[in-house]
């Protein structure tokens, strides 16, 4: 019996003195985590930026665009009002025959020779013959473009004029030249161009001779009188 109570006693010993050891090391992780000082993820600062964990995407603010202004240009649109009138000297005028048999009408080509943009206005002014005497062509109104005829350096514009309605007529006349004026914004400029006729001059009938207005290119109907 004394041997049994011996060993009683030592094994309490034994599971007290474990117990204590326990104990003594639980608290000693506790002491340590205290003194390194680091706030846990609970303890994090109001106001302080947390570091997101490895691997996480951080959302990077939105990048300021800039817009482009679009005013004060662009449009297109040209105040042909402001482009100065062809003058005599601004253009080279010449003519061609339409090919029909007897010559009824010609085409007259107005270039810009003046190194910069010019308005053509309304049409052609042509004298078969002395420029003070000559009958005075009328314009067909239907060949009126839609917008202003404004050249610019080298540019053509076209005009379709009817010289006589065929074959011999007693009021026909031969030209070898005639003379073709231009348009100011008041009236008639001043000066005005020789354009020499093909070899064998020009038979012309002043009482049926018509002249279309100065256009961009000649147009099926608009120009056919």
């Amino acid at each position: 019996m004394r041997i049994h109570r011996k060993n009683t006693i030592a094994a309490a010993v034994v599971v007290a003195t474990l117990s204590l050891g326990l104990t003594a090391c639980g608290g000693g992780d506790t002491d340590a985590a205290k003194s390194t000082g680091g706030p846990s993820a609970s303890q994090t600062p109001s106001g302080a930026a947390s570091t997101p964990a490895a691997g996480t995407k951080v959302a990077e603010p939105a990048a300021s665009k800039g817009k482009t202004s679009t005013s004060g240009g662009g449009s297109g649109s040209t105040d042909t009002t402001k482009v100065p009138a062809c003058g005599y000297k601004d253009v080279k005028i010449t003519m061609t025959k339409a090919d029909e048999t007897p010559t009824e009408h010609i085409v007259l080509t107005a270039k810009n020779t003046s190194g910069r943009s010019c308005r053509l206005i309304q049409y052609p002014l042509i004298a078969f013959g002395d420029i003070q005497t000559a009958k005075d062509i009328p314009a067909v109104a239907k060949s009126k473009p839609a917008a202003p005829i404004v050249l610019k350096s080298g540019e053509p514009a076209y005009a379709n004029v009817r010289v006589g309605l065929g074959g011999a007529h007693e009021n026909n006349k031969v030209v070898t030249s005639f003379n073709v004026n231009l348009f100011a914004t008041d009236g008639a400029a001043e000066g005005s161009v020789v354009v020499t006729a093909p070899s064998g001059g020009l038979s012309v009938d002043e009482s049926a001779a018509k002249t279309g207005y100065w256009t961009y290119e000649l147009r099926n109907g608009a120009d056919e009188f």
